[in-house]
């Protein structure tokens, strides 16, 4: 059977006669995942920003823990759209603290030199940016989004300490008590059940894991002098929680920034959760 193939007809919509920003918009709105940041919801568009204009689309995912700040602009990036992008970035993470925050910028044509721009940002300031083209195949109109720029993904806080704030056990003895930190050992057990070559690793903030040397710290221990903080690197859920909460256990918040639930133990709590603890530490080492 023979395959037909028309050639595309790739179209500016800066210069279009019909097809124009508020139409991209429209397009994007009714469909956000076709940008490629996964499954995303509308939370807004057009949305009013105090004494600075109007932000095009505020998209949120799923779990409603992180917010992009989304401007659309034909032809080629320039200077003031790139700051009005940062500038309403930066209104809605001061107006909204408890989510985490993307600024997104759409444009058909994003030069290497203004990527080269964006580059000095990405890191102090979360930015994506996304080149656009307009298809046209026979009758039909497309959009195509190509991620350019990437928001830089920060490293766990462990993992940039783990090289330069190495202690040792007596440290954390003096800090805590033995007591406490013997408590590390203990869940250090649990954790050879999944791999027998884990060993603690002691650095200045927080007791983490290795395995044959290999800093892999899906757990970290902080003790205290009556206590121990046990942080896992597991996704928010419901689920979770509830268990967390059947289980009898103290959890003390869910650290969105880096990902971790954050659970107060002591030894009785260790010793009367020795299974469901091993299960949470299952499903921190599988993610």
């Amino acid at each position: 059977m023979a395959i037909n193939y028309i050639k595309p007809e790739k179209l500016n919509l800066k210069n279009h006669p019909e097809l124009n920003e508020k139409w991209v918009q429209e397009i994007i709105a009714q469909d956000p995942s076709i940008l490629g940041l996964g499954s995303l919801i509308l939370k807004d568009k057009e949305r009013i920003q105090p004494h600075a204009g109007r932000l095009d689309l505020l998209l949120q995912d799923e779990d409603a823990t992180k917010r992009y700040e989304v401007e659309i602009q034909l032809g080629k990036t320039d200077e003031s759209h790139i700051i009005r992008t940062i500038e309403y970035w930066d209104i809605e993470r001061k107006r909204y603290p408890q989510y985490e925050h993307c600024a997104v910028i759409i444009a058909e044509d994003i030069t290497s030199r203004f990527l080269n721009v964006i580059s000095l940002f990405n890191g102090a300031i979360p930015l994506i940016a996304i080149q656009m083209n307009a298809i046209k195949v026979g009758d039909n109109t497309s959009l195509m989004f190509t991620i350019v720029l990437n928001q830089l993904t920060l490293g766990f806080v462990d993992e940039d300490e783990e090289v330069s704030e190495a202690t040792d056990r007596n440290y954390w003895e003096q800090k805590a008590t033995k007591q406490t930190v013997a408590m590390a050992d203990e869940i250090l057990e649990f954790v050879k059940t999944i791999s027998p070559d884990f060993e603690l690793k002691y650095n200045k903030f927080y007791i983490g894991l290795a395995n044959n040397g290999q800093p892999n710290n899906f757990a970290l221990f902080r003790p205290r002098k009556n206590l121990m903080r046990f942080e896992l690197r597991i996704p928010k859920s419901d689920e979770i929680e509830n268990k967390i909460e059947a289980a009898g256990l103290e959890m003390l918040d869910y650290d969105n920034k880096w990902g971790r639930y954050r659970i107060k133990l002591n030894k009785e709590d260790i010793k009367n959760n020795k299974e469901f603890i091993i299960e949470l530490l299952k499903t921190a080492y599988d993610k």
